[in-house]
């Protein structure tokens, strides 16, 4: 790989397979002003981390904005730690890989900072980083800030399974969350967490299997070419009314082809979820959202169609 080469092998693997060939131009070792000051901006954040068998967890971070601070441009301060119910609870450790997603609902604008953690308190974490990007506003949906909630957390349900809340917090989702990871004894490796859209019910749900399509995107393939070397995966859904939070942990694979895809417009291929346990935590978040204003992007993707469905149920 040339010296400047950002992409671990799992990453080119795929980059070759879908038949393209990203530089990774965008892909900094140090945050630009516009992403410093971004964070600074942000309620929330979105974080993927490994708890203490090595499995990824996807969670958020919460506070009045300014409590994300940029010392300087490898660097990122955060004053908040994951509630005690949270799984992620706990696996903010010192040395630590850890990836961070800033997303501005209203604006559309999402930034990313991945590293390690580099030192822990009673209230926040220290992050140096070492890969900073952005991302395009493809399937994000626009949404504004709605007074908070005061509805407090109630206790976590764990899940060995989907039920019925899971399933239905999921069936109307346009939003995830995925945090993968893999690489990790290597510069270029780590822990990632991305974004993922779609319209209200773009994940078909089959049993504890979720299927999920990849759109069209930057061709980075920085989760799917994680997927490939580690399947170990989780998502994060998140109720923008409730504040209720859905955590999953499980395994992932790759369907590259075949007429499955044909199934979803817009899906160059599909992953394939199967949850191995869960935590719902009900109005586990205090931000609350409006309604979506769907993208462009999301607008031009499609449903399930019925066939595709039972065919590969």
């Amino acid at each position: 790989m040339p010296p400047d080469d950002p992409f671990h092998a799992g990453e080119h693997a795929v980059q070759t397979r879908a038949g393209v060939a990203a530089r990774g131009a965008g892909i900094r070792s140090f945050m630009p002003d516009q992403h410093r000051i971004f964070f600074g901006q942000l309620p929330w954040l979105f974080a993927g981390v490994l708890d203490g068998e090595g499995w990824p967890l996807a969670t958020t971070l919460t506070g009045v904005p300014g409590f994300v601070t940029s010392p300087d441009p490898t660097s990122l301060s955060i004053s908040a730690l994951p509630q005690p119910g949270d799984p992620a609870y706990g696996a903010f450790r010192p040395g630590s890989p850890i990836g961070l997603l800033g997303l501005e609902f209203e604006t559309r604008r999402r930034n990313r900072a991945n590293g390690r953690v580099e030192a822990v308190g009673a209230d926040g974490f220290s992050v140096a980083v070492a890969q900073s990007f952005g991302n395009c506003a493809k399937y994000i949906q626009a949404r504004s800030r709605a007074p908070n909630g005061s509805d407090p957390a109630h206790q976590p349900a764990s899940l060995s399974s989907l039920d019925a809340a899971a399933r239905a917090l999921i069936a109307k989702a346009d939003t995830l969350f995925i945090a993968s990871a893999a690489a990790l004894e290597t510069p270029l490796g780590g822990v990632d967490i991305s974004h993922r859209g779609g319209r209200p019910g773009f994940v078909r749900i089959d049993g504890d299997t979720l299927t999920i399509p990849d759109f069209a995107g930057n061709n980075y393939f920085n989760t799917l070419g994680n997927l490939l070397e580690q399947p170990r995966a989780a998502l994060l859904f998140v109720d923008f009314e409730t504040g209720t939070t859905l955590q999953l942990q499980g395994v992932a694979e790759i369907v590259w082809d075949g007429p499955e895809l044909s199934g979803l417009e817009g899906s160059q291929r599909l992953w394939r979820f199967h949850v191995t346990r869960g935590w719902r935590r009900a109005h586990a978040l205090s931000l609350r959202w409006s309604a979506p204003e769907f993208a462009s992007t999301t607008l031009q993707t499609g449903l399930w169609s019925a066939p595709a469905a039972l065919a590969a149920s």
